[in-house]
């Protein structure tokens, strides 16, 4: 089997999953009450597997889905404005056709890059249980195994930079000793990987500045670098 089909094969494994009561049960209320401006849309509410080409050079690393965000539209960073953040940036940054993604069914593409999180279902504050994430980690690694091509992964936000790690380390991949710690514009060696720490783009960190575009902008950029020394 190719490695797209066995994506395509691990995707509806993850559409499929419910492992998690406690999150089976919050994307099925969300979808039910959505907020006045999403009356009326129909949720996803399922677990959100990657989006991206499967011969991605990158890896994007986030947390989970977004209540009204991916739970809605079923692609991962679609619909919410930590979307509108990221994929402006992979835009500028040659990864993305265009600068916005606004629905699953949208005209958006991804050239070298693949986006994908550490948890699938949108958590309730947004916070997953340690047994959600760990449920939720062999997806991330047999997602990565299959990226034939990507050794070079961008992690946002700690959670992301944990999720990355971990399922490295599933892979057999040496973690540096001692652990590394997430830090916004850190780098590191993971056996065969570099792994980047960035910022989430979330309304918390964008509103006040604490990530901004060119922050962002920086670390892909480096990313791309990092991408091309290692095919050499």
């Amino acid at each position: 089997m190719s490695k797209h089909r066995e994506l395509e094969t691990l995707a509806a494994e993850i559409h499929a999953c419910r492992r998690c009561p406690r999150l089976v049960e919050w994307r099925a209320e969300v979808a039910a009450d959505p907020p006045r401006r999403h009356r009326g849309e129909s949720y996803w509410a399922r677990p959100v597997s990657g989006f991206g080409d499967p011969e991605a050079e990158l890896a994007v690393v986030g947390l989970a889905p977004a209540a009204h965000g991916a739970n809605r539209t079923g692609r991962m960073f679609t619909g919410d404005r930590s979307g509108e953040w990221l994929y402006a940036a992979l835009h500028r940054a040659g990864y993305a056709n265009r600068p916005e993604s606004l629905a699953g069914d949208d005209a958006l593409r991804l050239d070298g890059a693949w986006i994908t999180a550490g948890v699938r279902c949108a958590p309730p504050a947004n916070r997953p249980t340690t047994a959600e994430r760990d449920a939720c980690l062999p997806f991330l690694s047999r997602e990565l195994s299959l990226l034939g091509r990507c050794r070079t992964i961008v992690a946002l936000g700690g959670f992301g930079w944990d999720g990355a790690l971990r399922a490295l380390r599933e892979l057999d991949q040496e973690v540096p000793r001692p652990r590394p710690k997430f830090s916004h514009g850190d780098e590191v060696r993971v056996g065969e990987w570099t792994l980047l720490g960035c910022y989430h783009p979330s309304q918390q960190n964008t509103f006040t500045g604490r990530l901004t575009a060119p922050m962002l902008d920086d670390v892909l950029t480096r990313a791309r670098q990092r991408s091309r020394s290692s095919r050499r």
